[in-house]
């Protein structure tokens, strides 16, 4: 399948109604507290900041907890709906996966805690990235990432943009390790690559 071309990839600002200042939160139906903060608080790591009645449905219980950077993930939850990791049913509409980041310097150590968990994961050279993929409690697909070079918050967006320019120059398929360090020496950054283990590339999920 051809890419659209009528559609610019930039990180200027569109000509919008208006702008979104960030990622505010997102909710997810849930299972029971218990398996969900096993998840997410006890092995990703994120702080359950609050809890409270879902304010539309008070029987349910509203979790919240904090990604890492302020950012807030909910759950709608209920003691009475057990845990499935058949895995989700796709479709229109549907989420697909929840991408979360870590350090690198604790890349391997996602993937040991997974494992010592009874978690599967595949791990993957996403060519400006590496990922891991593994399972929630309720079979959402989970990706963990991490940097493969140092980037500036307030500049990703626009390394991003600069690295889809260079890789269309390069008629690739899609982003690759070279287009992203180009992007980043382009730009006047300093280009750190960080040391990763070796992982498949292309593309993939969990099995």
């Amino acid at each position: 399948m051809s890419e659209k071309t009528n559609n610019p990839i930039t990180a200027e600002l569109p000509e919008s109604p208006f702008h979104t200042t960030g990622t505010d939160h997102i909710t997810i139906w849930g299972s029971n507290e218990e398996d969900t903060v096993a998840f997410y608080r006890d092995l990703l790591g994120m702080p359950l900041v609050l809890r409270q009645p879902n304010l539309d449905d008070p029987s349910q219980t509203h979790l919240f907890f904090d990604t890492g950077d302020g950012r807030i993930l909910t759950f709608f939850v209920s003691d009475d709906r057990p845990s499935n990791r058949r895995g989700q049913r796709g479709g229109v509409g549907a989420v697909h996966h929840l991408c979360f980041s870590v350090d690198p310097d604790e890349y391997e150590d996602v993937m040991n805690a997974l494992e010592d968990a009874g978690h599967r994961y595949n791990v993957f050279d996403r060519g400006i990235f590496h990922s891991i993929y593994t399972n929630d409690n309720n079979g959402l697909v989970i990706e963990i990432s991490t940097d493969k070079y140092e980037i500036p918050n307030d500049r990703r967006a626009e390394v991003l943009a600069t690295a889809q320019r260079l890789r269309e120059e390069d008629g690739s398929d899609y982003a690759k390790d070279e287009h992203l360090s180009g992007a980043i020496e382009e730009l006047g950054l300093e280009v750190v690559k960080h040391d990763l283990p070796d992982a498949s590339a292309g593309v993939g999920g969990v099995e």
